[in-house]
């Protein structure tokens, strides 16, 4: 039997990025973003759901996460989900929590709202050729495809 395990969503930030490092160095990302919900009820009445979701992110792509990303701004995220199992020190249950493996991302928002360029999956490579500003940060954005699927 087939098996499919694939997330999108697009939210706003609920925290500012955690960026941490393991002890080899590989950058981990944790950040939560909130995704709303509105529909009608049958009585025409307008209903509202926030579902609040919880994104690691590694390498690269966290460390862009962390340098443009803040609290409150929008994100186009793709990825997988994974259940995390431990057990509670305080009471000795053990707990599980599912989230998501973040393994594309896109800022999304007006272009004033960060110098970031838009990314899915890594950050192209730059070419030589291709100008940058003063930050080294390439606002050709012809090369990136729009990234979402709909």
């Amino acid at each position: 039997m087939a098996n499919l395990n694939r997330v999108s969503l697009i939210g706003n930030t609920t925290r500012d990025p955690e960026l941490n490092h393991t002890q080899s160095g590989t950058a981990v990302l944790d950040l939560g973003i909130a995704v709303n919900r509105k529909w009608n009820d049958s009585e025409g009445k307008q209903c509202d759901e926030t579902t609040f979701i919880d994104i690691t992110f590694w390498a690269k792509q966290a460390e862009i996460i962390a340098q443009y990303v803040r609290k409150g701004k929008p994100l186009y995220v793709e990825g997988r989900l994974q259940m995390d199992q431990w057990e509670d020190k305080a009471t000795g249950q053990n707990r599980t929590k599912l989230k998501v493996i973040g393994e594309a991302f896109q800022f999304l928002g007006s272009k004033g709202e960060t110098n970031a360029p838009h990314v899915v999956g890594n950050q192209p490579q730059r070419s030589a050729a291709q100008p940058t500003d003063q930050s080294g940060i390439d606002h050709d954005e012809s090369r990136f495809s729009d990234g979402i699927p709909f």
